[in-house]
């Protein structure tokens, strides 16, 4: 892994990683396994396929033609069911208790986005699949929609050959993202893009971004949607990872109306209760002014002044900039 520190520096000295000071906090620990956990000797990597099974054919262009709702909220496809970090890491949890009964005295550690570990450089080592132009893992029989997870082991294992990568000329992800958050093939400036800003990110939107943002309110799958490999992604056996009733084909105006009581208990389990009520808010306020922008109101108005005196300044301030759009 050592040979990825020097990217790794590169990105976090360029700023790339924004807000997430625990990035930079962690420095080249995130190269380096034995320093994470000390005595590891070999990780092994696992993915896990998110879309849900209820997914059908020609899914993209559905989620695709959400964005020209301009009323209904956007909630990337892996948040819509139960939160991945639980799932996933109780059953790696349970691999690495299964694979101690072979072993005596195995030191092992499971992790899946929960600690300062280069997951997707990983993955890629061990032949999970390549890095695509959009940073991401991608199989060429499962495309990317896949969450990422590791055991750190105390015990040498042999060495799986890293696969070759099969993006080619092609630029499709770096085309179609909102806000040009791909500044180059194989790298993106997180304080760009739309899943970092409406997930990551505590403050203010950037005033430069906010109308690409449109109606996503959590994350943003366009770099995924219109990779060419997706159209071999594969449907989750889980049913943990069905959609919410809810968290899909949601009208912006409903969500907004949520109190602080109602999001903590309708998103109890999910990956969405992270970023808290105030910024939950502050994102559909910004969706709700595209909206207005787009000539759809609906009600959107009137939800908009209901919270005008909302105690956060942040959430005050989007609001304010929501209403400018009725006004011109």
């Amino acid at each position: 892994m050592s040979s990825a520190e020097p990217g790794l520096s590169a990105w976090l000295a360029a700023g790339f990683h924004g807000d997430m000071h625990y990035m930079a906090a962690h420095g080249l620990k995130r190269a380096r396994p034995a320093e994470l956990v000390p005595g590891t000797v070999s990780v092994i990597t696992a993915r896990m396929d998110y879309l849900p099974g209820s997914t059908q054919a020609g899914w993209q262009a559905l989620e695709f033609s959400r964005l020209q709702r301009p009323g209904e909220a956007i909630v990337s496809v892996y948040a819509r069911g139960r939160d991945y970090h639980k799932v996933m890491r109780s059953r790696l949890q349970k691999l690495g208790e299964r694979i101690a009964l072979h072993v005596e005295k195995l030191g092992h550690r499971a992790f899946t986005d929960s600690a300062p570990v280069l997951e997707a450089e990983l993955a890629a080592r061990s032949g999970q699949g390549w890095r695509g132009k959009h940073t991401l893992v991608l199989d060429r029989a499962a495309g990317s929609m896949f969450f990422l997870g590791e055991i750190y082991v105390d015990l040498a294992l042999p060495h799986s050959a890293p696969v070759s990568a099969h993006c080619g000329s092609c630029s499709a992800c770096m085309d179609v993202c909102p806000t040009q958050a791909i500044v180059a093939p194989y790298r993106l400036d997180a304080r760009r893009c739309i899943s970092y800003l409406t997930i990551e990110h505590a403050g203010p939107i950037p005033l430069e971004f906010r109308a690409a943002i449109g109606n996503r309110i959590y994350g943003c799958d366009d770099c995924q949607l219109v990779c060419p490999w997706n159209k071999f992604a594969q449907r989750s056996a889980l049913p943990d990872f069905d959609e919410r009733q809810g968290l899909s084909g949601q009208q912006l105006v409903t969500l907004f109306a949520w109190t602080e009581a109602e999001f903590l208990s309708l998103t109890e389990g999910s990956a969405i209760r992270r970023i808290g009520h105030e910024r939950w808010l502050r994102n559909i306020a910004l969706a709700l002014g595209n909206a207005l922008r787009a000539g759809h109101d609906g009600g959107v108005r009137e939800a908009l002044l209901a919270r005008q005196g909302h105690a956060s300044e942040v959430v005050r301030e989007q609001i304010g900039w929501a209403l400018q759009a009725h006004a011109k």
